[in-house]
């Protein structure tokens, strides 16, 4: 078995709301509580890094550890992608093309020395490192875009329908074709982070800026309890390992 989940709805209803908790959480660091982009960065990487060590020496999968995991690399997401696009001043479309690179470049490695980038292979450290790189780019690259359009003039929630759409366009695909299942589902992927993004801001920024104005700690905890149940309560299991020499697809 696999030690990251099965793709199933209970997968994507977490992740989305990890996602979005993600969002508040990181924007609570950098800016409620005055961090920075940079000094919550590398506390929030420190963080990941230790979780992805815990989630690589772990002998199988454990529902607990690999969504705490997934939160932190979507808050270490969320400020890096702000300290790239704010800080540095490349920009929404320049910080947007930077970590599409790196995301395309990460799965290109991963094929190239394992032949595969399926979930379902998901059970060695090594492919379990090219897993949380990918996903860490996807993260905040997910940040980046989510942020780009809704300043672009969508605002927060055209920003939320629009990302919204694609995904249920992913659905359809997933549904009426026969298009690579692997491929969708880092389409997916990418685009939950910002869905997430979008809705985090929806509902912490303030209403002169298209939000809701509500208390970024106070959405990151509610969002964490919904997290924490959907985790304890909706059925999960661990995704099947591909058979040897078989490349899912």
């Amino acid at each position: 078995m696999s030690k990251v989940p099965a793709v199933t709805l209970t997968f994507w209803i977490i992740k989305i709301a990890a996602t979005t908790l993600g969002e508040t959480g990181g924007d609570t660091v950098s800016m409620t509580l005055n961090w920075g982009y940079l000094l919550s960065s590398l506390m929030f990487l420190a963080v990941l890094i230790a979780f992805v060590g815990a989630q690589i020496s772990a002998k199988r999968f454990h529902p607990l550890l690999y969504w705490a995991t997934i939160v932190a690399s979507t808050t270490a997401g969320t400020t890096l992608a702000d300290f790239a696009d704010r800080s540095l001043g490349i920009g929404y479309p320049g910080g947007s093309l930077l970590l599409l690179t790196c995301v395309l470049v990460t799965l290109a490695l991963w094929y190239r020395t394992e032949g595969s980038v399926s979930v379902s292979t998901v059970n060695t450290p090594r492919v379990e490192a090219f897993y949380w790189a990918t996903i860490t780019f996807s993260q905040t690259l997910g940040t980046a875009l989510g942020d780009w359009a809704a300043d672009s003039g969508l605002g927060y929630g055209g920003g939320a329908l629009l990302f919204g759409a694609a995904l249920a366009v992913v659905a359809l695909l997933y549904l009426r074709t026969h298009i690579s299942r692997v491929v969708l589902f880092w389409a997916a992927f990418i685009l939950t982070r910002p869905l997430g993004a979008t809705l985090g801001d929806f509902f912490d920024k303030p209403p002169a800026q298209g939000g809701l104005g509500l208390s970024r700690p106070l959405a990151s905890a509610v969002l964490a309890i919904f997290v924490l149940a959907c985790v304890l309560i909706l059925p999960q299991r661990p995704a099947e390992a591909a058979a040897p020499g078989r490349s899912p697809h």
